[in-house]
């Protein structure tokens, strides 16, 4: 679909929420995407809520905020959902004591949640630290009946016009080795988005999700009861739509505010 259909085609309900994926929609390599910051600026004039979603896990939920201002984009504080964020509330829930693999930066996010005699495996985008010691040590504690958890299930990122392994395929690596399934907190997991949605107070099929990654972002959320939005930037790889012949595409976030003014009520 582009953003120039009739919306009326469809038969769908109005929407009534807005999320957006950051790096590849508004954000890639430090840098505001062309026409980012002013559509997240018409989008505000829509009176729809609107929150950003991140899985990004390298930094902390404070670094991202500020790096968002700081390229000019209109954001409060509550409208950034980040799922180390929502990993700790859920480590909190279920009081566990985790094993972090993570970056320094992360690692002082859960400073205040006991971490001796860890029982549960926690795996974001360690970067550099993901390494055999650390990964050993996660697997001993599998083998004793701890949780795997995980911020998401991402195989790669892409920086600088190349593609970068994230977290994905080290938490497949211990999942195997370990037989043992994850537990994804973050996207694609159905309850990440079920959950944003629930804090809003408006319906699944009234939320649309907006990312650049089809399988995180747009069948994620599909599978979650949501509607979804194709950005052909940042992750896309031309051919990506036909995996979810259902959703919206459109060509960049620039394209995002006309799309939306003909599906909002």
């Amino acid at each position: 679909m582009s953003s120039n259909i009739e919306v009326e085609e469809y038969g769908d309900s109005p929407i009534s929420a807005l999320l957006l994926d950051i790096g590849g929609v508004l954000t890639e390599d430090g840098q505001a995407l062309p026409g980012a910051v002013s559509a997240l600026a018409e989008l505000a004039t829509m009176s729809l809520p609107v929150r950003l979603l991140t899985n990004t896990s390298k930094r902390t939920r404070s670094e991202v905020l500020a790096e968002m201002l700081s390229l000019g984009f209109a954001l409060r504080s509550e409208q950034l959902i980040t799922a180390p964020t929502a990993v700790r509330h859920y480590l909190l829930t279920e009081q566990l004591r985790p094993f972090l693999i993570c970056t320094p930066a992360l690692q002082a996010e859960f400073s205040d949640i006991p971490q001796d005699k860890p029982n549960a495996v926690v795996v974001f985008d360690a970067a550099e630290h993901f390494h055999y010691r650390v990964l050993d040590d996660a697997f001993q504690l599998l083998q004793s009946g701890a949780p795997l958890i995980a911020v998401g299930d991402n195989r790669y990122y892409s920086s600088g016009g190349r593609r970068h392994l994230d977290a994905g395929p080290f938490i497949r690596a211990l999942a195997y080795a370990a037989d043992v399934e994850p537990t994804i907190i973050g996207k694609p997991a159905a309850r990440f988005f079920q959950d944003v949605a629930a804090s809003l107070g408006v319906d699944d099929d009234g939320v649309l999700m907006v990312g650049d990654d089809v399988l995180s972002d747009v069948l994620g959320a599909q599978n979650a009861g949501l509607r979804a939005c194709l950005v052909r930037s940042g992750k896309y790889r031309r051919g990506d739509e036909d995996m979810a012949p259902s959703a919206f595409c459109i060509n960049g976030i620039a394209d995002l505010p006309a799309l939306v003014s003909g599906l909002a009520g």
